[in-house]
């Protein structure tokens, strides 16, 4: 039983986590950190130490889903269709937020005025 977590329950538990937590925190060195800082708690709390050798695997699986995520994901921001876009653009949302500002910093006399100014 325990080979079949080893092997494949644990592996697949940590694509699919990983791909969610690079969704996230936005970050593959974060979230292979803390499923490493995971699965090491889960060593020495239910396995033994040459169980470690599957948690430094499962460490080299998580930063390479949640790298390929972010490779999906930054890959999509270039596409002008946003239709069949699943990654947040945050771009797209900073120029939306810069018009808005930018209408409004317009007063009923034509002065237009800024929070900072640029001298």
């Amino acid at each position: 039983m325990n080979t079949l977590l080893i092997f494949f329950a644990f592996p697949i538990a940590v694509i699919i986590i990983s791909a969610v937590l690079q969704k996230l925190l936005v970050n593959p060195i974060t979230v292979a950190a803390l499923i490493f800082a995971v699965f090491l708690v889960i060593t020495f709390a239910f396995f033994d130490e040459s169980f470690l050798i599957a948690t430094l695997s499962y460490t080299i699986i998580a930063f390479i889903t949640s790298f390929i995520v972010s490779f999906l994901c930054s890959g999509n921001e270039n596409d002008q269709d946003d239709s069949d876009d699943n990654c947040t653009n945050t771009t797209d949302t900073t120029q939306t937020l810069t018009s808005t500002l930018n209408s409004d910093a317009n007063n009923n006399y034509g002065y237009r005025y800024s929070r900072y100014r640029r001298y």
